[in-house]
């Protein structure tokens, strides 16, 4: 059985307001790399066998910071890039909604097209680390159509997954199944 944890990247500035980013690379925030240190300890009494990450900044710190505790390999696989948002990246909610209300952003990646990379990205993921359990970094559209991919649609995920969130999912008997999703009790609050 190979296990995969999912877990988001932590926040960012543009997180913070409410800017999407999609496939802009932008680093984590104070607040952020505070949000990895937790998901670090959190997770340094489990066994783990590697560290999977999207390439871009924020995912790859938040690994980084993970694995200081780890001491695992980090692999980086472009198929868990953040889905591009086209014309959108850098707006607020607000212009969004002004300017695109039907959410349909110009220049963006095909919802087809980012089921298609992420299923490639699990194939390659089940094929390099058959039986292993899998700490996977990346981003909050990624991981909520990871989720929705593994459950064939069955999960309704109403709340929209926290940064350093984790979720966890399995591949047993030639099949996907999710665990549990947007966990964050390993978080705590930190005051400004």
């Amino acid at each position: 059985m190979t296990k995969i944890c999912l877990i988001r990247h932590g926040e960012t500035d543009w997180n913070a307001l409410g800017r999407i980013q999609g496939k802009t690379d932008i680093p984590l925030n104070e607040n952020g790399k505070k949000q990895a240190e937790q998901c670090r300890d959190y997770l340094k009494h489990s066994e783990w066998d590697v560290i999977v990450t999207s390439p871009l900044k924020r995912a790859k710190q938040t690994a980084l910071i993970i694995n200081e505790a780890l001491q695992l390999e980090v692999v980086e696989m472009d198929e868990f890039m953040e889905r591009s948002f086209g014309d959108a990246e850098g707006k607020t909610r607000e212009e969004r909604a002004i300017l695109y209300p039907d959410h349909q952003y110009p220049n963006q990646e095909s919802r087809e097209a980012l089921v298609k990379r992420l299923t490639d990205g699990l194939e390659k993921v089940i094929c390099r680390f058959p039986d292993e359990k899998v700490l996977l970094v990346a981003h909050g559209a990624v991981i909520h159509t990871l989720l929705t991919i593994v459950s064939e649609d069955s999960l309704k995920i109403e709340k929209y997954l926290s940064n350093a969130c984790i979720s966890n999912i399995q591949y047993k008997e030639k099949r996907w199944e999710v665990k549990d999703y947007n966990l964050v009790d390993h978080l705590v609050e930190i005051p400004e």
